[in-house]
Parts: structure tokens; sequence; C-alpha cells
């Protein structure tokens, strides 16, 4: 072995506790906070199906939890999921999803569409996915989940400005606590 290389090795697994440690600590003050209700916001998105704490947190503290929206478009553009047109005399053309917003909360609404399609697939949305995108091929798929992802933030802005819980999404189911050993 070289010289420097097993100090090198423990040196690195060192720095990799303590982010693991770190890591911990934070999940369970997140934990924490949501339990004794500090975060009512973020304990009405881990109820759903599909939503964890971490990303419930992300999402309160990203988008929904400083800012006020008045309508659905504020909610798409905020997230770089707005369309963008281009109109040139007589020519219009739709070039996509602007991506000029919070690029985070965008990533993380994507990978919640992929988990509502898995954790809630007799909702509404997952529906419309299905019978639009089922279908297609993988390329199309790609496309339409960003759809997805965009109707569901409006979705999950409407449960926490509203209380309206879209149609077929269900709750997670209350863990019983005396059960655990």
């Amino acid at each position: 072995m070289l010289p420097g290389l097993r100090a090198e090795i423990e040196r690195e697994f060192e720095r990799l506790s303590l982010a693991v440690r770190q890591i911990r600590t934070l999940e369970a003050q997140q934990q924490h906070e949501v339990r004794s209700g500090a975060q009512p916001a973020i304990a009405l998105l881990a109820r759903l199906a599909g939503i964890g704490t971490g990303s419930a947190w992300t999402l309160v503290r990203e988008l929904f939890g400083w800012r006020q929206f008045h309508n659905r478009r504020e909610v798409a553009g905020c997230l770089g999921l707005a369309p963008t047109p281009y109109a040139s005399g007589a020519s219009e053309v739709e070039q996509g999803i602007s991506k000029i917003g919070n690029s985070p909360a965008r990533w993380l609404m994507v990978e919640l569409a992929w988990s509502r399609l898995r954790f809630q697939p007799t909702s509404q949305l997952s529906r419309w996915f299905n019978e639009r995108f089922g279908p297609t091929g993988k390329r199309v798929r790609r496309i339409g989940i960003v759809a997805l992802a965009r109707r569901l933030a409006v979705a999950l802005w409407r449960y926490l400005e509203f209380g309206e819980i879209s149609v077929g999404a269900t709750l997670k189911s209350p863990v019983n606590k005396a059960v655990a050993t």
C-alpha cells in the first residue's frame, strides 16, 4: 500500500461520517418540527401519499412557504414550468417550458410527478397522464411528466391554499405507535 493512501482513506471516511451525522441530525430536526406542529404546511404535504417529509420541507421552503400566488399560471411560472410561446407576424410557435424559475423545486416537482404515478395510480392526475401519454414512447412520456409536474404543483398549491384535495388523491394512513415495539 502506498505510504499516505491509508491516511487519506481514513480522512475521507471521517468526512463522510461527519456528513452522514449532520444529515441525520437535520432529518431528525425536520421530523420533530413537523410532529410538533411548528410547520403545518409541511405536515399537510407530508400527509399525501408519495410525498415525504424531506420533499414537503423543500417545497414549503423553496416555493409555498413565503410566496403568495394568485393563480395557477403564477405557480407554473415560478417553477419554470410555464409555456413560452413565440409569435412574430403570422408565425406562432410553442417553444416548450421556460425553465426560468426555481430549478431545485422544478426538479423536485418532476420527481414527485413520477412518484404520483407510482403511489397514487388511481388519482385523477395519474389517470390523465396514463390516458394521454401511457401508450406513447419514452420521449413523449418524459415530455408528459413535465406537464404532470405542472398540474401537480397547481394541485399542491390548491391543497395548501384552499384545502382542496385533488380528485382521487390518497392520504397516508396514520401510523399506530402502540403496535411498534
